[in-house]
């Protein structure tokens, strides 16, 4: 069954139930409420009658008792208001129809007319036996006055105000009922087109995927759902690019391997030449080697979780063997390196040491590669995270080469293979940490490492 039919099916048997609920509840108050008001008005009758008795009624000669010197009020039966009337005794004196008073003299009941209560004995009624009937009482001096009508008369008028509100109730549920599939189909509607949009990406169509407007948990799972699609189709995008860049920067070593090792086999290059291209297959040789050692090396950070076994690392020892390693090369090229963290308190963080080492190296040669005279490394704690900042005085970095910075095969100008960046990345994300990318305001690059610290006592 469709989750729209499931929807309208659960709200329609919850309204039925409330409306059922609701009715027989209202049933119940609106008797209790009529029956509440017809004993009140009983009271006022009795209360009523009772004085204009004591007053002195003209008095009427009864047959059932001798003593009975007087006579119950006689009025038009349309109020369906009875009145029975007894001695001290408990003796049945006289049994009227009332409704409104009258000075005229009364004749009593005949024991044929008091037979014909509602099939019940006028006894039964004043004793309140039966529950048919709703029985007020009021003493008088000359005995009791019980005043009755039929429970039946309040049933048929609360039957009639209670049809008229299921009518209303009915119409009301009815109403409501439809306005729930507006609802229903207005809430269903996006899920449904949210559907279709995972059906594009199940097709790894990620580029057709069109963002769902909608309110609430719905709007933020197409928010999910449409970022997830841009996520994937940049994804899908980086993998086939990177196996273009890839075949191209390995094609180009291969090509010149294969060609120097087919002229030195043909005799192509004599002498000197011979040990120039045989140099040139190692030198080749071993930048393949080192290409597909970062390419490998690339790939098991994003999908091996035991190649990474973290430590706990002094951050000085590290900056320290980082600028050690590097020595040579800034003798080589005339850098001079300028460290800023001996004052720092010490920090421990917590990461793979030979790994975030060699993301350092690969950060630091990449600014002695583009630096002219100076590199600057800073380190500094900032509510318990330190970061580290990797700095030259060189160009800095093209503006449309800073959002794809550390992408793989995305470089500069002097760039080599294009994976280092890339390579540092993963690692300090491994790490917990962040990596980012940016140009000084005087000129030249930066690049800012952060990680969370534990600061040693």
């Amino acid at each position: 069954m469709k989750l729209v039919h499931q929807i309208n099916l659960a709200f329609g048997v919850a309204l039925v139930l409330v409306l059922s609920v609701t009715g027989i509840v209202i049933h119940y108050v609106l008797l209790d409420q009529l029956i509440g008001a017809q004993k009140d008005d009983l009271k006022a009758m009795s209360a009523e009658m009772t004085a204009s008795m004591q007053q002195g009624y003209t008095p009427m000669n009864s047959t059932m008792s001798e003593d009975a010197a007087f006579a119950v009020p006689i009025t038009s039966p349309s109020l369906s208001v009875n009145a029975i009337l007894t001695d001290n005794s408990g003796s049945i004196l006289t049994v009227s129809p009332w409704a409104a008073y009258s000075i005229e003299p009364a004749q009593p009941a005949s024991i044929a007319e008091m037979a014909e209560v509602e099939s019940s004995s006028v006894q039964s009624i004043q004793d309140g036996s039966t529950k048919d009937y709703i029985t007020v009482d009021n003493l008088i001096p000359q005995g009791k006055l019980t005043l009755y009508t039929p429970l039946s008369k309040i049933q048929t008028i609360e039957q009639a105000l209670l049809k008229r509100l299921l009518i209303i109730f009915g119409a009301a549920g009815l109403i409501m009922f439809l306005f729930s599939l507006f609802i229903t189909k207005k809430l269903i509607k996006p899920l449904i087109l949210l559907r279709d949009e995972l059906g594009k990406i199940k097709e790894r169509r990620f580029a057709d995927v069109n963002f769902i407007k909608a309110g609430g948990e719905i709007g933020s799972v197409a928010k999910s759902v449409y970022d997830m699609a841009s996520e994937l189709n940049r994804f899908n995008h980086v993998q086939k690019q990177f196996f273009q860049n890839a075949s191209h920067e390995l094609k180009t070593p291969l090509m010149s391997i294969s060609g120097y090792a087919e002229g030195i086999r043909n005799g192509v290059f004599e002498g000197e030449s011979v040990r120039k291209g045989l140099d040139i297959i190692m030198n080749e040789s071993a930048r393949l080697k080192k290409l597909v050692t970062e390419m490998t090396l690339l790939a098991k950070l994003d999908s091996e979780e035991d190649v990474f076994k973290t430590e706990k690392v002094c951050l000085q020892d590290l900056l320290t063997e980082t600028v050690e390693r590097m020595n040579p090369l800034l003798v080589k090229k005339g850098i001079t390196l300028h460290t800023m963290y001996e004052d720092l308190q010490p920090v421990t963080l917590q990461a793979d040491r030979d790994k975030l080492l060699q993301a350092l190296l690969n950060v630091v040669s990449n600014a002695v590669r583009y630096a002219k005279h100076h590199i600057y490394i800073h380190a500094d704690i900032c509510d318990k995270h330190v970061v580290i900042r990797v700095s030259d005085d060189g160009p800095g970095i093209p503006e449309d080469l800073l959002p794809y910075l550390f992408h793989r095969f995305v470089k500069g100008k002097d760039g080599e293979s294009g994976l280092g960046l890339a390579i540092s990345r993963a690692i300090v994300e491994r790490c917990g940490g962040m990596i980012q990318a940016g140009n000084e305001s005087g000129g030249g690059a930066v690049i800012s490492l952060d990680f969370s610290a534990v600061l040693r006592a």
